[in-house]
């Protein structure tokens, strides 16, 4: 297939690197020039800007930081809505609001678009190893249609519902993905404070009943697990603000809902806090090393 792919970033390069050796042609626009260098290095065609990105092409992906970029990517007189022909399929790969995801879908849906939402879970390991998750909201058809796209570049997909639902599931995940992180690193640092070995704290509770993702796979202290973020000067991976950002969603998610959420937004003020302290763009297992909050 000929793909449009907008948002190389720590996610969406390696996505991108998948389709391309999955045998598709992908042309790539960022903002970010080094991102696209990296790109044309891998043997991907570079575009000048989003529109020429999404011109011509059977399959449009995005790949973007919030909301917002969203909406100015795909909306109003200058969006791709109004340049791109109908024809293609609108995959949105970005976390952002589920409101916002259902707004645009509907106007994607009005001009003659399929559009679904897939945000993905996984990381940048499972963006590189072709893992991810995808949760996907959106008509049932289209989703079939983006199967083996997504089939390249992650290993489960869930179709959870219509537009929007993706997103919401997301936000979920997302907000307990944090706790289960400030969870963890509490632990640890409570074992290490009665002189505990953090390896083997980690891994008896991670054969006992409080095992959990963060722990097992993911884990905040330095030396505990090679591969981890933690023990690489909690570089790469995904950043504390864009964790706060995730959080950000699920609160204001509640609120207009008025669902009951204390603990994410306990969560979200603490991570704020740690971001606060010049962390934010550390990869947000960095908690572990969050500042005693009075």
């Amino acid at each position: 297939m000929k793909i449009g792919f907008i948002g190389l970033g720590n996610m969406g390069l390696p996505m991108a690197l998948n389709l391309l050796k999955a045998g598709h042609q992908v042309l790539g626009f960022d903002l970010v020039k080094t991102q696209l260098d990296a790109f044309a290095a891998a043997g991907g065609l570079v575009a000048p800007d989003a529109a020429t990105a999404a011109k011509d092409v059977e399959v449009l992906i995005s790949m973007l930081p919030a909301s917002k970029h969203v909406e100015g990517l795909y909306l109003g007189q200058t969006g791709l809505l109004a340049s791109t022909n109908s024809n293609t399929l609108l995959i949105d790969c970005s976390t952002i609001s589920p409101k916002v995801a259902q707004a645009v879908a509907a106007k994607a849906r009005a001009a003659g678009f399929a559009m679904i939402d897939a945000p993905v879970s996984g990381g940048t390991a499972g963006a590189q190893a072709g893992t991810l998750t995808f949760i996907v909201g959106g008509d049932a058809k289209a989703v079939e249609r983006a199967r083996p796209l997504l089939g390249a570049m992650g290993k489960n997909i869930f179709h959870a519902g219509a537009s929007g639902a993706g997103q919401t599931v997301k936000v979920c995940n997302n907000m307990l993905l944090g706790i289960q992180m400030l969870g963890t690193s509490e632990a640890l640092r409570l074992g290490i404070a009665n002189g505990m070995d953090p390896k083997v704290l980690s891994d008896i509770m991670a054969k006992s009943s409080g095992r959990n993702w963060a722990l097992e796979l993911y884990n905040p202290c330095p030396g505990v697990m090679e591969n981890a973020p933690a023990s690489k000067g909690y570089a790469g991976g995904f950043g504390v603000d864009l964790m706060l950002k995730d959080l950000g969603l699920a609160a204001e998610n509640a609120d207009a809902l008025d669902a009951n959420i204390p603990l994410g937004k306990l969560a979200q003020a603490l991570y704020a806090a740690h971001s606060k302290a010049g962390n934010g763009q550390l990869d947000f297992s960095s908690v572990f090393h969050l500042k005693k909050v009075n």
